[in-house]
């Protein structure tokens, strides 16, 4: 597969990311970014979650799945690349498909009183997505500084993974903050 052909997957992938973050947010006047968590936007019972999960987040968890993948055999060869990637590809692109599937409840249950298996999925596949995915970035920032022009990248892939472990750690030690929600894009940005 072509260099530009995975470039647009990963593009696209982001794009539609962060187009479901906006819209989801639009859908009621009384969500709010700073404190609701993404999950909110989409969860069972609300009017358009469907939709955002169908044609937003879905479509965006299998692009950048694809990215992640198709990008491995055009990068210098490296069991840490291929585990840095396949883990993006499994604990982010892939985990975005499975928390669409299985949205959580209204209102995300952030106490977790009567929570039904769908919010539990949820929950559980999220929580691999944050142990796991930062250390596949700072995986892929450790060998990246082998590849042409690779300092960059190793850089910006050390940075996102630490921002992404400091923001982790804040969520979870308050995660019925006012400004969870913030915390999370914060989280989700630093990834992507």
């Amino acid at each position: 597969m072509s260099s530009i052909k995975i470039f647009w997957f990963g593009i696209l992938g982001v794009a539609f990311f962060i187009a479901s973050v906006v819209l989801g947010g639009m859908q009621s006047a009384d969500y709010n970014h700073v404190q609701q968590y993404i999950s909110e936007s989409y969860a069972i019972g609300t009017t358009y979650g469907v939709y955002l999960r169908i044609f937003g987040f879905i479509p965006s968890g299998i692009l950048i799945s694809l990215f992640a993948f198709f990008s491995i055999p055009k990068l210098p060869k490296s069991q840490l690349i291929k585990l840095g990637f396949w883990g993006v590809a499994i604990f982010y692109g892939l985990a975005t498909v499975v928390v669409s599937i299985f949205p959580c409840d209204e209102g995300c249950g952030k106490e977790l009183n009567d929570a039904s298996a769908s919010q539990i999925i949820h929950n559980l596949v999220g929580l691999l997505t944050y142990l796991f995915v930062p250390v596949c970035l700072i995986i892929i920032g450790a060998k990246a500084k082998e590849w042409f022009n690779g300092k960059r990248v190793s850089l910006i892939s050390f940075l996102c993974g630490g921002l992404t472990f400091v923001f982790i750690a804040i969520l979870i030690s308050n995660p019925l903050s006012n400004y969870a929600g913030l915390y999370q894009r914060l989280i989700e940005g630093s990834i992507l």
